[in-house]
Formats: structure tokens, C-alpha cells, sequence
């Protein structure tokens, strides 16, 4: 039975409410937690009638939906599930749920060639291979990147808010290089994913500024401080010349020059470090020099960092010296005899982000 996107709202709404033990909720308290609900998500303002609310009682109670909700009256006023441990969110996916949610997966194929829609091709992967473990009872065969001790991404869905309703949001935050944390006000204007880490430009102090989520210690939105609109930067064209996330208003991309062996030339072709590669020059020996224009950030060098004997910078100089600057630290560090095997090791310099 289809369900709309209203009636999921008040479903959820009361399940969120019956899960709270704490409080006693009559049918009028699930009446208005549902209105506001309504309004929060859809901007709904009239209400909702006592028999609507009803009726979703008698639907979650019942197997239509599949919940089979255990909900129950007690002192003849006040509702609860009878299992404490209960929710609608653990109910395993019904036949129609399995089925409707194939047919979405049709109609977001259709989409996936378009650019405007780049971004769904892993969605829909992730749905599929969903929808035939859940319909087979089989383990997934398809194992997206994740980390799930990564931090910050608690702050996703505040920021996120904070962008679409253009709110400024009071953060406390602390970057690597800082000995305490600092609170400050944030205009934010763009969440983006790099390397299963997630981070937010905008505006602080009419500066732009790049956080890392998970340098985030606290974040709250500041309803009296009025929101400053995006002048700094443009987001569809600012990472055009860039790897990474690190770059400042006005940095201009470099002609980068490098050499890769033979054994490697594969890797650097199939997966190119940036969309503006290109081959330069074809060597007897099967080694090729490529060509991007980039600006250079530490994403760069640590990608071109991770290629150690592979790859060597042949211009800019600036690039050269760091480079060249690096490898003598690590060798240095490796073969220094007088030094211990007991000795601590010195972390690894990390990339700023502010």
C-alpha cells in the first residue's frame, strides 16, 4: 500500500515519540508533536485532525504497512509500545516495500547518463545491491569505502540545515595546528566529500574558510545573527583547477610536469590525478612525462607523494624543492644509524585545514 510522503512524516513523528519512555504521550500531545512535524518538514500550518492521527495508530498497529506496532493504551489516556525496544525503523522490508523501492531504482537509472545527475550512479548502486541482499537473504557484492569512526559526521545534518535555510551557525572549532579550540560565527554555504572526510566553506570573518567536521567540537545554530549570502566564491567552477579541498580566494593553478616509470604509467593513465592531464612525451623505455593544471595544495603532494620512486616532479622548481625536501627527511629518517629502534617515531605532517 503506497504510502505518501505526509503520512510517513506523522508515522515516524509518533514512533519517535512511543520510543520516548520518559514522557507520557496522550493523543493529544501526538496530535501536536505530528502538527509540528508537518510544519518543520513541509510548512504545513493548518494542522492535523484527531482522526487522522487515529487512523495512523490503527495503520502502524496493523499489517498493511508491515509494522504490526505493538502500540498500546494504559490509565486509559496515554499510548506506549508494550516493547520498549520497538520502533517502526527495525521493521524488515515488506514484499511492496521491496518492489516499490525497485521501481525507484528504474526511474533513478534513467537519470544517470544525464550530468545534472552524475551523482546518483552510486546511489543506485547502493539501493540495487540492497534490494537483492534484502530479496535473497545473501551478504552484499558491493562494498562501498567507509569509515565508521570517522567523526564529525554527527554536525552533517545541522550544517546541512544551516546552508538551506541560510543560518548562521555558531561553532567551536580546533584545526590541527591550534593548542585550543575557538568559537567563532560561520556563514555556511557548501558541504563537500574528500577522501571519506567531510568539510564546510564559508564565510568567517568575510573570509572564505574551509573546516574540517571532524575538527568540530560543538556546533549550534545562531538564530539572531542574520545570514551573509555567498559573494566569495563561485562552487561550481572553484574546484575546477584543484585536487583536494585546500585553496584560497584568488589562487591561480600551475603547470605541473612529471615523470612516471613504465611499471606505473598504467595506474597514472587509468585513474589521472586531475582532468586536465595530459601526455606530454612517449619514452623508448615505456615511461611517459604528464602534463596538469593544477593548484598546488598538500592533496597534490600527497598524492604525488604516495607514488615515492614511481614519479618525479620536473617543474615548477617550488614543487622540485618540496619534493626533494621530503624524500631527504624520509631517508634521513630511515637510515639515521645512531638513532634507536626504541626511539618514538615523529608523526607525519598533516594538511592544514585552517
Amino acid at each position: 500500500m503506497p504510502v505518501n510522503r505526509n503520512a510517513l512524516i506523522r508515522y515516524k513523528t509518533i514512533d519517535s515519540c512511543l520510543r520516548n519512555k520518559y514522557r507520557k504521550w496522550t493523543l493529544e500531545d501526538l496530535i501536536d508533536a505530528c502538527s509540528e512535524a508537518l510544519y518543520e518538514y513541509e510548512g504545513i500550518d493548518k494542522g492535523i485532525s484527531k482522526r487522522t492521527v487515529q487512523i495512523d495508530i490503527q495503520m502502524m498497529r496493523s499489517e498493511k504497512l508491515g509494522y504490526n506496532a505493538p502500540i498500546v493504551v494504559y490509565d486509559n489516556k496515554y499510548y506506549k509500545y508494550e516493547d520498549e525496544n520497538y520502533s517502526i525503523t527495525n521493521t524488515p522490508l515488506s514484499k511492496q516495500d521491496l518492489k516499490t523501492m525497485s521501481e525507484a531504482v528504474e526511474v533513478l537509472r534513467q537519470f544517470k547518463e544525464f550530468s545534472y545527475f552524475s551523482g546518483l550512479g552510486e546511489i543506485v548502486n547502493r539501493l540495487e545491491d540492497h534490494i537483492t541482499s534484502t530479496r535473497q537473504k545473501t551478504l552484499p557484492v558491493i562494498d562501498f569505502e567507509k569509515n565508521e569512526s570517522l567523526k564529525g559526521l554527527d554536525h552533517l545534518d545541522t550544517i546541512y540545515k544551516g546552508i538551506v535555510n541560510k543560518q548562521v551557525l555558531e561553532i567551536k572549532y580546533r584545526s590541527f595546528k591550534a593548542r585550543s579550540a575557538k568559537t567563532f560565527l560561520f556563514h555556511p554555504y557548501l558541504l563537500k566529500e574528500y577522501r571519506n572526510r567531510w568539510f564546510v566553506f564559508g564565510k568567517k570573518k568575510n573570509n572564505l574558510a574551509n573546516l574540517a567536521l571532524d575538527r568540530i567540537h560543538e556546533i549550534v545554530i545562531a538564530p539572531k545573527e542574520k545570514f551573509s549570502e555567498n559573494n566569495l566564491f563561485d562552487p561550481e567552477i572553484f574546484f575546477n583547477n584543484l585536487i583536494g579541498v585546500t585553496k584560497n580566494i584568488g589562487e591561480q593553478a600551475e603547470t605541473i610536469r612529471f615523470w612516471v616509470n613504465a611499471q606505473n604509467v598504467p595506474y597514472v593513465e587509468t585513474k589521472p590525478f586531475h582532468k586536465s592531464q595530459q601526455i606530454i612525451e612517449e619514452r623508448e623505455d615505456g615511461s611517459k612525462i604528464f602534463e596538469i593544471q593544477v593548484v598546488i595544495n598538500p592533496e597534490l603532494q600527497q598524492e604525488f607523494l604516495g607514488y615515492a620512486d614511481a614519479l618525479k616532479v620536473l617543474s615548477p622548481p617550488s614543487l622540485i624543492d618540496f619534493m626533494r625536501q621530503k624524500f631527504s627527511s624520509a631517508k634521513e629518517l630511515y637510515y639515521r644509524e645512531e638513532e634507536s629502534v626504541h626511539t618514538s617515531i615523529p608523526s607525519p605532517e598533516l594538511s592544514p585545514e585552517q
